[in-house]
């Protein structure tokens, strides 16, 4: 079993990755900045007070771990694009300073720079609107930083085109690039799959120093 500091615990994301982590025995401490906010109780949980965009408390909460999981996000637009490249700097930052006892590092990413079958990418499909292109774009900026980083094991998870709340399956496919679409064209994955996925990379890695992307 796995000790995982999971930061943003208690957002639509982070709770369902949680809940998966300790659902198969995983230690996890989540790092919040409101604690209250965890309202989660079982033998394999903590819950400790820290900030994904101070790097020295995100070394603090990393120290001892085996892998650090960042489900951050920002709300709106300008919330994303003041959140998730920071906070990917930070996560790299203080996990850097642990050298060679440092643990993985895997991010909750976007979709946008994920290639379509017509060539582009997500986040050129016309009408989009411009908050979530923001969105898109503050994780496209992010993995983009990512991807310039070679001392830390990073891997960054983006979601299918549509990804909500809904049935825990177990069952998903992968690819890197390109959006997963089904036989309709449809790109979608329920919460709780994206977190068996993610759950499964941690388990079993096999997207070190790369991004990848579920859907069904």
């Amino acid at each position: 079993m796995s000790t995982i500091a999971l930061f943003g615990a208690n957002g639509t994301i982070g709770s369902r990755i949680l809940s998966e982590a300790l659902r198969r025995g995983h230690q996890v401490t989540a790092v919040v900045r409101d604690p209250a906010k965890i309202t989660t109780s079982h033998s394999n949980l903590t819950v400790a007070t820290g900030d994904v965009l101070d790097p020295a408390s995100v070394a603090a909460a990393a120290e001892g771990k085996d892998v650090v999981v960042s489900a951050v996000g920002g709300g709106d637009g300008p919330g994303h694009i003041a959140t998730i490249k920071p906070a990917a700097e930070s996560l790299v930052a203080g996990v850097r300073t642990l050298g060679d006892v440092a643990p993985r590092l895997i991010a909750v990413g976007g979709a946008g720079s994920l290639r379509t079958p017509d060539g582009k990418q997500v986040w050129d499909a016309e009408g989009l609107p411009e908050f979530l292109l923001q969105i898109m774009h503050a994780h496209g900026d992010a993995l983009d930083f990512y991807r310039t980083v070679s001392d830390v094991r990073w891997t960054n998870l983006s979601p299918a085109a549509t990804i909500a709340p809904g049935e825990r399956t177990g069952g998903y496919r992968t690819s890197t690039e390109d959006l997963v679409t089904d036989a309709e064209g449809a790109s979608r994955i329920s919460a709780e799959d994206y977190a068996v996925a993610l759950v499964d990379e941690i388990e079993r890695p096999q997207h070190i120093g790369e991004r990848f992307t579920v859907g069904y």
